[in-house]
């Protein structure tokens, strides 16, 4: 997938997935990496539709058919080993990542798989960074950041379109002169347009004219990155920790990055800032700051009055009356010390309060110097130091949104980078847990046929793995697996299946060692319960015939592939068995009618595929029959019986070559032939003779 990619000709990406991918930063990027993280991260793509859509991608860049699991046991087996890896894995990206990797027939994705797997195969595993990953997640984008307190402006209508589109946060607004933007700086707290036309236009108000502004989101929506940051804080936290732990290299300075997050609240805004915090608390706290300053000055004007003794001659009082002066011209004539000393104590209270610096000036005349009683304050005089104040905090405020969110922009890739590699340390790490939990071993992949397993031992039995004994088998060509009943003949076939596609998977091998010939196609086939009835039987048979005539198709002579059924000759030299090899797995396929036509079925089949060199293992009961039914030499292996111990079957689980198994019956009448007291007379002896 080198250079531009047609996203549409990825499998299972249509106009509207390659829409929401277009979105993402480098999708192509993200699509040959497998990178289920950054596919989740387009509108409307959860991590399983991420993982198909990789999954659909490295197909296409390998130009693999697909297909390897063939058959329903086959896919089975495929999702049996991928359960083994995910229960491994701490986070649900690492599961879903997982999934990415499947059975292939094509060699570079193996090799590619392999590599990554043999790196991961040397992780330890500690407690600890696992306990770290169990807060990892994926960075979430925030879509739901709305400002309202400012507006872009412009006068060119395509720039409105493009405006909206970069800046979904705030309104766009057309406007055609100074005075419809002076209207909107009227409105909003902040207005920034976009026209060089309106540099230097005198207009009251927060307007700013930044052509650049589109190419610079941020600048106008600070709040873009500090959501983003907010929202995901934890995440990235935890992924610095795994950092620490694993000791990784990180992509950044991981004090500098917490230093940053350190300073956003949950909600996105700045925190630790005094000066941002004494503004809000003086905004916040005005209302009662002046109710209580008003207190304050009229305790210490009523303790004034009730402790001096006020003398009006009546001359005086009549005069007063006269004059229609009340209490302000008692107060002033006899108490004005005291009510000045009363309002001093207000406007000390309120200053502190509030801890006003710059507006202490405005603060004090909220008490007016002429004497009265009750002390009330100035509304006017309150309302402009709540204007003032209001400003000073939404101006600092949105200073430190702007210095704090250029320093988190610089650091977002890298944050995403952290993020990442942590998630993608949890694969591997999934990776080698499974190889030491199951004692596995890289094994050797090879292009000739067939399958060797050395101490291989199947994590797939309902046994604890200590208690699996190991087996030993080698296969090529085609051979019939015979044994006794519970010998292990189906757990065997598990496990070269098992380990077949394990292998196809790029992954390690629960075995000692392994080689495995290069397989474009596993069919197993489990065993059928009960006879099956005669449109099943047909149904199954039309199914291996199927098999047979395709694989006669892809193994005709190089270059001059012969067509199967219609005898038409392909040129097409990729389509031979040297490309396309097939194993097939089959268990008692004797269960699927009468015994006597089962055999020589199955040795039809098993002629069939030795003559197109498919590698094949057919467990079953009938070998002897089988050999005797075929045309040509079959390979027989068995699962022996060492015999019976206090009635219970003793077995090599091993398979022995070219050794036909002896069945449980033939085991318990040889016990009785060799026991003299009991067959005296011949009889077990004789019935012996008819096993030879």
């Amino acid at each position: 997938m080198g250079g531009q990619m047609e996203l549409e000709s990825v499998p299972g990406v249509g106009a509207k997935t390659a829409a929401a991918l277009r979105e993402l930063d480098d999708p192509e990027a993200a699509l040959r990496d497998g990178d289920v993280a950054s596919l989740a991260r387009a509108p409307g793509i959860s991590e399983g539709r991420a993982a198909r859509i990789a999954r659909g991608a490295i197909r296409a860049e390998h130009d693999d058919p697909g297909g390897f699991t063939a058959t329903k046991r086959a896919r089975e087996i495929h999702e049996d080993a991928l359960a083994l890896l995910t229960e491994r894995t701490v986070t649900d990206y690492a599961a879903k990542r997982l999934e990415t990797i499947y059975p292939s027939g094509v060699r570079s994705r193996i090799e590619e798989v392999r590599s990554f797997a043999e790196s991961a195969m040397t992780r330890k595993p500690d407690p600890a960074v696992l306990d770290a990953l169990s807060a990892v997640e994926p960075l979430a984008e925030p879509g739901d950041v709305r400002v309202r307190d400012r507006c872009l402006a412009t006068r060119d209508a395509e720039r409105y379109a493009d405006a909206q589109a970069a800046i979904p946060e705030v309104s766009v607004e057309v406007v055609d002169d100074a005075r419809q933007l002076a209207e909107l700086a009227r409105s909003y707290s902040t207005v920034v347009a976009l026209d060089e036309a309106f540099a230097g236009v005198d207009i009251e108000g927060d307007v700013r004219v930044e052509p650049n502004a589109l190419e610079e989101p941020e600048s106008v929506v600070p709040e873009r990155v500090l959501t983003f940051f907010a929202r995901n804080r934890d995440r990235i936290r935890a992924a610095a920790e795994v950092h620490r732990v694993a000791d990784l290299d990180a992509p950044c300075d991981l004090e500098t990055l917490l230093s940053a997050l350190a300073q956003l609240d949950a909600d996105g805004s700045v925190s630790g800032d005094e000066e941002l915090d004494r503004l809000a608390t003086a905004v916040d706290d005005l209302d009662a700051a002046v109710s209580t300053a008003e207190s304050v000055a009229n305790d210490h004007l009523r303790e004034a009055i009730e402790e001096q003794d006020v003398t009006i001659e009546g001359t005086d009082l009549l005069s007063l009356v006269e004059r229609g002066a009340g209490v302000d011209s008692l107060l002033q004539r006899e108490l004005a010390d005291e009510y000045a000393a009363a309002v001093g104590k207000a406007r000390d209270h309120l200053v502190d309060a509030l801890a006003l610096r710059d507006m202490e000036a405005t603060a004090r005349r909220a008490f007016p110097d002429e004497p009265a009683y009750p002390v009330e304050h100035s509304e006017d005089v309150v309302a402009r130091l709540r204007e003032e104040l209001t400003a000073a905090r939404d101006q600092r405020a949105t200073r430190r949104k702007r210095e704090l969110a250029d320093d988190l922009a610089e650091m977002r890739d890298d944050a995403a980078a952290l993020v990442d590699a942590a998630l993608e340390l949890d694969v591997e790490l999934a990776i080698a847990r499974f190889a030491d939990d199951f004692d596995c071993t890289m094994p050797a992949l090879t292009e000739s046929e067939g399958v060797a397993i050395e101490g291989g031992r199947s994590p797939l039995l309902d046994v604890p793995f200590e208690a699996v004994e190991p087996v030993d088998y080698a296969v090529e060509g085609v051979t019939v697996l015979s044994g006794v009943n519970s010998g292990g003949k189906t757990s065997t076939l598990d496990l070269v299946a098992l380990v077949t596609t394990l292998a196809h998977m790029g992954l390690p091998v629960p075995a000692e060692s392994a080689r495995v010939g290069r397989v474009s196609e596993l069919h197993y086939h489990a065993k059928t319960q009960g006879t099956l009835d005669a449109g099943a039987f047909e149904a199954t048979l039309r199914e291996f015939g199927d098999l047979v005539a395709d694989v006669d198709y892809r193994s005709g002579p190089a270059g001059a592939e012969t067509d199967g059924d219609s005898g038409v000759t392909s040129d097409d030299p990729a389509a031979g068995t040297d490309d396309r090899p097939v194993m097939v797995l089959v268990d008692e396929l004797e269960s699927i009618t009468e015994p006597g036509a089962s055999a020589k079925i199955m040795a039809g089949i098993l002629e069939a595929l030795g003559e197109r060199q498919a590698t094949a293992i057919f467990v079953s009961h009938l070998a002897r029959d089988i050999r005797a039914a075929a045309e040509t030499d079959i390979s027989i292996d068995g699962i022996e019986a060492k015999g019976l111990e206090d009635g219970e079957l003793r077995v090599e689980r091993s398979p022995v070559k070219g050794k036909l198994a002896r069945s449980t019956p033939e085991l318990i009448v040889e016990k009785l032939a060799d026991d003299g007291a009991d067959d005296a007379d011949g009889f077990y002896s004789d019935l012996l003779g008819k096993f030879e």
